[in-house]
């Protein structure tokens, strides 16, 4: 039975590229990039800016406004502010947009999407809704 020689670092290095997705031996073209920069490159698909919109939800028209500072299509700030007029919906409505930033602030923006929250069911279907809106603002 013959030995097989060990391969030489010029083998070795190719191949290893081919393996991450780096580079193809055959065209010498470079491959998909890694996860990490794909990653970059999908956050930036949104401008940096501040966007508002108005998030509507419930049978009866309901809403809040939602503004928001977007980075690098991360969420930096953003303000809920309600617009109820009834004592009840306004108090849900507040309790909600205090908690919304905890939830938010630091996520790419395709990560948002919140369910109920500080005891509120409904005003995180119009946050929700005014964040599509925001989004189709801010596509680049």
């Amino acid at each position: 039975m013959r030995r097989r020689k060990p391969p030489t670092w010029l083998t070795i290095i190719p191949a290893a590229l081919m393996m991450t997705g780096h580079w193809d031996a055959a065209s010498g073209a470079t491959l998909p990039q890694p996860p990490q920069q794909q990653e970059q490159s999908q956050r930036s698909r949104y401008a940096d800016g501040v966007y508002t919109a108005k998030g509507q939800y419930g049978d009866l028209p309901s809403f809040i406004v939602v503004t928001v500072t977007l980075k690098n299509s991360v969420i930096t700030a953003v303000q809920v502010t309600p617009q109820a007029t009834v004592p009840e919906s306004l108090e849900r409505q507040r309790s909600f947009a205090a908690a919304a930033p905890k939830m938010v602030l630091g996520k790419p923006i395709d990560q948002v999407r919140v369910g109920k929250l500080a005891g509120s069911s409904g005003t995180p279907r119009g946050f929700n809704d005014a964040i599509q809106k925001i989004k189709q603002q801010a596509a680049s």
